[in-house]
């Protein structure tokens, strides 16, 4: 059933890779970071020392309610034997005069004037700009300058700025301030809030005034007066903050123009400045001591310069354009006949001195007495006047150019500056000679005008000068311009007595 049967040989090819492949490939690691450093070992030592045993002895604890050991009797014999040598020596300091005028110096103060530093905004310089105002802050420590032009040029349109230097900052730059706001038309006075720090107003040359935060980087203009029949149509030379008129604690911005208006405005938390109260300086409505020749009775003062009584809010001193000192109020009830407008003005002025032979650009009450006050003008003099009378007490001639400032010392009742068109700061002291400078301070090169200055209400060793370079100078007094005398109040009332008399 079986049978062998031999059949063909099967053969099954391989179907592997008869010939091997090869590829090259390459790997790399994360890169390995290497780094040295090294230590210090710490090195420590131990010392000690032996002293040689000393006997304490205890003593007993002090027990309030139990009286020390005093010998009474012979106290009591002690005090009456040197009582009257005491009570001599006593009553003779308190009639002594040896020490009159003696001050305990506890901080070297410099013996001369020197500049501190000179601050400038390199844009404004290049565009040949000038320094119009300068304004410290209420601190003290920021110092605020306005350019515009005071020379040839088209003022209304030309683009300036408004910059601040913090000099208690680190690192101050003097080319670089703190804060630069760009302008749209030529600033001419700028004053810093009397409470906030960071808010300034400043008067323009087209009329308008305006309120910066320079806390705000983005957009610092908190408030403008805008254009309308209630604004000044000429430019702004003054700017004040002042108490509002209605006795409540809102602080108001007042601006004084050459369009012969002085402005009250308020902020109304919208970004606008609203006219609150004004004033207008008619020719028809003067005190009857002014003497006026071919002036139109429908014709304005233009303001040049303004100052209020440190002693009386309600009493301010007004420069004008035709070189007449008025003394006005705001308390007076007089309208002014002045048709244009929405707010009614008044006619403020009360009472006119001996004028200048120009226009004044300034004009400072006396921190210190309530009828002081000082004018500078065109005609190169520094009038001294008072309240009580007509003709000034004293007239200074400083120079044969114009004088564009004048400002009192805040700590010195007999000291005051002025800025001449000679490219200097004169600084006088009344209490020891009233004809010439106690110092000279050279503020320009080339002689080019200082027109504007400031003393530091909370350091009063520092004086800031602005000038037609565009820069603004820090100047550091002397101990002798800042240290107050010990009659030197006295003296200031005297020489207002003498006056009066």
């Amino acid at each position: 059933m079986f049978t062998d049967e031999v059949q063909e040989a099967v053969s099954v090819d391989s179907r592997w890779r008869k010939v091997p492949e090869l590829r090259d490939a390459v790997c790399q690691t994360t890169a390995v970071r290497r780094c040295e450093a090294s230590v210090q070992s710490r090195r420590s030592a131990r010392n000690g020392t032996q002293t040689d045993p000393v006997e304490c002895r205890e003593l007993p604890a002090f027990n309030g309610s139990t009286e020390p050991s005093i010998d009474s009797p012979r106290l009591a014999r002690f005090l009456r034997q040197v009582e009257p040598m005491v009570s001599k020596e006593l009553i003779k300091n308190i009639k002594s005069h040896a020490f009159d005028g003696f001050e305990v110096h506890w901080i070297d103060h410099p013996l001369t004037v020197s500049c501190l530093h000179t601050l400038y905004y390199p844009e404004a310089q290049k565009r040949k700009l000038h320094v119009t105002g300068v304004s410290w802050n209420v601190t003290g420590s920021v110092i605020a300058c306005a350019y515009g032009r005071l020379e040839d040029g088209d003022w209304s349109t030309e683009k300036s700025y408004v910059c601040s230097w913090n000099l208690d900052r680190r690192g101050l730059n003097p080319g670089r301030p703190n804060t630069v706001i760009d302008v749209s038309s030529a600033v001419m006075c700028l004053a810093f809030h009397p409470v906030e720090p960071c808010l300034i107003a400043g008067g323009l040359y087209n009329g308008e005034v305006l309120v910066w935060n320079s806390s705000k980087t983005d957009d610092p203009l908190i408030a403008r007066s805008g254009m309308s029949e209630d604004t000044h149509r000429e430019p702004v030379y003054q700017v004040h903050w002042i108490q509002s008129l209605s006795r409540s604690n809102r602080i108001n911005v007042l601006s004084a123009s050459t369009d012969g208006k002085i402005l009250i405005w308020q902020m109304d938390g919208r970004g606008r400045l609203v006219l609150q109260d004004g004033f207008a300086l008619i020719v028809q409505q003067m005190p009857r001591n002014l003497k006026l020749h071919k002036a139109r009775e429908d014709s304005l003062f233009g303001v040049t310069s303004l100052s209020f009584s440190h002693l009386d809010k309600t009493v301010f001193i007004a420069g004008v354009e035709g070189g007449y000192v008025l003394k006005c109020s705001t308390e007076v009830l007089t309208r002014a006949t002045l048709s244009s407008g929405t707010v009614p003005l008044k006619a403020p002025a009360q009472f006119t001195f001996s004028p200048h032979c120009g226009p004044v650009h300034a004009v400072d009450c006396s921190p210190f007495h309530r009828n002081l006050f000082l004018t500078a003008g065109t005609d190169g003099h520094v009038h001294l006047y008072s309240m009580l009378q007509a003709e000034p007490i004293l007239s200074l001639q400083l120079c044969q150019s114009y004088l564009f400032s004048v400002s009192w010392s805040f700590v010195r009742p007999l000291v005051f500056a002025a800025a001449t068109g000679e490219g200097t700061v004169l600084i006088f002291d009344l209490g020891h000679n009233s004809l010439c400078p106690a110092v000279s301070i050279e503020q320009t090169t080339e002689r080019k005008p200082v027109y504007c200055l400031a003393f530091n209400p909370k350091q009063p060793e520092l004086l800031a000068a602005g000038n037609a370079e565009g820069s603004v100078k820090i100047w550091q007094l002397s101990a002798e311009l800042t240290k107050e005398g010990p009659r030197e109040i006295s003296l200031l009332e005297q020489l207002a007595t003498e006056a009066a008399e």
